[in-house]
């Protein structure tokens, strides 16, 4: 029976885990349909979430597209199949590359923020004046969240997508010896719009993802400053699982 516990004692928590967060993500999901809304909130967050993440992303981006070219480039020449690298390069990073890695970078940077900031006014009882106050901490300090991380996670994977394919135009055509005008047009007729959006679509849900995470532990936290951290780690930990698993399940519901 000692056995039997040590292995239920775990899987309830975390069956109850689970539970809790799925009605919290749906509570914020609600919270941002509801009057009344805060657009100041919204446009401090989308500043905060999308625009100072652009360094990020971009940086991320290039450096992925360039390496992605060496790499193809080299496996192609075993195949005498060179000639494929564009091809290859802006599949890769509209589809997989750039909305994964993009999502992997601001899980570190977006949910640790998040899980921190909300953290912090929990454990210094901000939360609870704000419902003192009549003010719904869900649709005052959740939903903005949501909104702008949504709303701007697919526009940062749109300009990561475009930066990482320069990257390894670059390479391509300044270490590999591809002609300029003939990459570009490979990478244009290769291209399809299903492949944009399917990055876009995981960006969407990948920056729903981030949002939730970050605020949930925050929102959770406690125990001061301990706690805050704690919190903080969590919500990259759990982000980052779950993007990979939403990148898997979005990738083999998206027709061919």
């Amino acid at each position: 029976m000692n056995l039997f516990a040590r292995i239920g004692y775990p899987t309830i928590g975390m069956l109850r885990e689970v539970g809790a967060a799925s009605l919290f993500a749906a509570r914020a999901a609600r919270a941002c349909f509801d009057a009344p809304m805060y657009p100041g909130q919204i446009a401090r967050q989308v500043m905060r979430i999308g625009w100072l993440s652009l360094p990020v992303v971009g940086l991320t981006a290039v450096f992925i597209g360039a390496a992605l070219a060496l790499n193809i480039y080299t496996g192609g020449a075993r195949f005498n199949a060179e000639q494929f690298v564009p091809n290859i390069v802006v599949l890769g990073i509209t589809r997989e590359l750039g909305p994964v890695l993009a999502g992997l970078m601001l899980a570190g940077r977006v949910s640790a923020g998040l899980a921190a900031e909300i953290g912090t006014m929990r454990v210094t009882e901000q939360i609870d004046a704000l419902t003192t106050l009549s003010t719904d901490p869900f649709k005052f300090l959740i939903a903005p969240r949501l909104i702008a991380a949504v709303a701007t996670f697919p526009l940062l994977v749109l300009v990561a997508d475009i930066i990482g394919v320069m990257g390894g135009y670059l390479v391509g055509v300044g270490s590999l010896g591809f002609n300029g005008a003939v990459y570009l047009r490979n990478t244009l007729n290769f291209l399809e719009a299903g492949d944009v959006m399917l990055g876009l679509t995981k960006a969407a849900a990948f920056g729903f993802v981030i949002a939730v995470m970050g605020c949930y532990f925050g929102f959770r936290s406690k125990g001061g400053a301990l706690g805050v951290g704690r919190a903080a780690t969590n919500a990259v930990v759990v982000s980052t699982v779950l993007i990979l698993a939403a990148n898997y399940v979005i990738t083999s519901m998206w027709p061919s």
